[in-house]
């Protein structure tokens, strides 16, 4: 059995004249919490879809749990889109029940899973009633039970935390962790920098159809921007107006983050900065995750100036 959960080789897909996957490769580990990332229209959901058989690729191989045809996966991946699709009219019960037999679990399996699920979620008084009275953060919760009940080796998420409440965000987050703790290997994509940095051991990025980041996060941190120059002086931003080598400065609450050119001197900016107020903090920070994402997927002044 390989390790991997999941193989995209060289994999293309086009719609007409629009390449919306451009060769791209990757390995998921089995067991492994990856996150998918890139702005609107980069890609992602067209990669989830080919991986869970909803398209096929144009070009390039995909692997599935160690089968090259994804539908031969099919009752062992589960599959939470973001828009999503309940039968209103259908009681939670009845629902869950359905979407698992669609996977083949046993009635009598399904049900003793359940309980502990909408307990968790807190459901167990909606469970006889209807989809429809449901609110948006309850239905979610059930198509993700849904998936759980199936008990699915690979579960593929596109963006999940998608209209959720601080609270709800929460208990999914929660959920999914249990599953990884289950053993089920997880993607999902997501829109939310802090999540993807505390919940995934792997980080994929496709910007414009290819891949552009792909490891940890701190691989990731470690090979992509310079280090930040976090600042706090009485000024603000003003205490750096005018400074060479700063390429962006962003506030963070009482604090600057300052973004320098390759090669530049921290010490230096120090230096200039300590010259005009008095510094009260410096800290020389990794990238955050939000940092590398708005560097790659920024537009550039050409592009604005064509657009």
């Amino acid at each position: 059995m390989t390790d991997d959960a999941i193989v995209l080789d060289d994999v293309c897909k086009s719609f007409g004249a629009f390449r919306a996957v451009d060769g791209v490769s990757l390995r998921v580990p089995r067991g492994s919490l990856y996150g998918f990332l890139g702005p609107n229209g980069s890609g992602k959901t067209t990669t989830l879809r080919m991986i869970t058989n909803i398209l096929l690729p144009d070009r390039g191989r995909i692997e599935v749990l160690g089968a090259n045809s994804t539908a031969a996966a099919r009752d062992r991946v589960a599959y939470l889109p973001e828009e999503r699709g309940l039968y209103k009219k259908m009681t939670v019960r009845r629902l869950i029940h359905y979407y698992a037999s669609l996977k083949g679990r046993p009635r009598a399996e399904v049900a003793a899973d359940l309980d502990g699920w909408l307990e968790r979620f807190g459901l167990t008084p909606w469970i006889d009633r209807k989809i429809e009275v449901l609110s948006k953060g309850m239905s979610q919760k059930v198509q993700f039970i849904s998936a759980a009940v199936a008990r699915p080796e690979l579960l593929v998420l596109d963006e999940p935390f998608s209209g959720l409440d601080p609270l709800a965000e929460v208990d999914l987050r929660e959920a999914i962790l249990e599953l990884g703790r289950r053993g089920a290997t997880i993607i999902f994509s997501t829109h939310n920098m802090a999540v993807a940095e505390t919940l995934c051991d792997r980080l994929f990025m496709i910007y414009r159809g290819k891949k552009v980041l792909d490891g940890t996060l701190e691989e990731i941190q470690s090979t992509h921007g310079e280090p930040v120059v976090r600042l706090g002086t009485p000024l603000g931003a003003a205490a750096v107006d005018g400074l060479p080598d700063i390429v962006r400065v962003s506030e963070r609450g009482r604090l600057l983050d300052v973004r320098l050119a390759p090669g530049a001197s921290p010490q230096a900016l120090l230096h200039a900065v300590a010259a005009r107020t008095i510094v009260t903090h410096f800290e020389l920070a990794r990238p955050s995750l939000h940092d590398v994402f708005v560097s790659i997927a920024r537009p550039a002044p050409e592009d604005l100036r064509n657009a």
